[in-house]
């Protein structure tokens, strides 16, 4: 990966970071790795019923080219993050917490400020 598309996708991390925070959402994990696969963020949030637990995906992309950044997170990508997230929840589960698979995609257009989506429930797991 090319020094710029990784700088890319560190400002969207971050971008994406501040928008949990800023939607009640606590950062527990950054970078998540178990073995090959990653996590972007785990974030948490109390809920009504329980603690919520968000295995969140960042894509970021400087134009809607290709699907978007949204079309990136193919089936191979969601079965990677799920493998990753059964990792994470095998060490740090508590009881009490809902879990799910978010996708924020973060593009850049021609103004100063990127697009941000939230996509939550983005995807499921068998």
């Amino acid at each position: 990966m090319s020094a710029a598309r990784q700088a890319l996708g560190e400002r969207g991390e971050r971008i994406a970071e501040e928008w949990l925070l800023r939607s009640d959402w606590r950062i527990v994990s950054r970078r998540f790795r178990s073995g090959h696969r990653d996590i972007d963020i785990v974030a948490e949030r109390d809920t009504v019923d329980g603690r919520t637990i968000a295995f969140v995906e960042v894509k970021t992309r400087v134009a809607n080219t290709f699907g978007g950044p949204l079309a990136a997170v193919h089936w191979r990508k969601q079965r990677e993050i799920a493998r990753a997230a059964r990792d994470w929840m095998g060490r740090f589960r508590r009881q009490g917490e809902h879990y799910r698979f978010d996708v924020i995609a973060v593009t850049y257009g021609t103004g100063e400020r990127p697009e941000i989506i939230h996509l939550e429930n983005a995807f499921f797991v068998r």
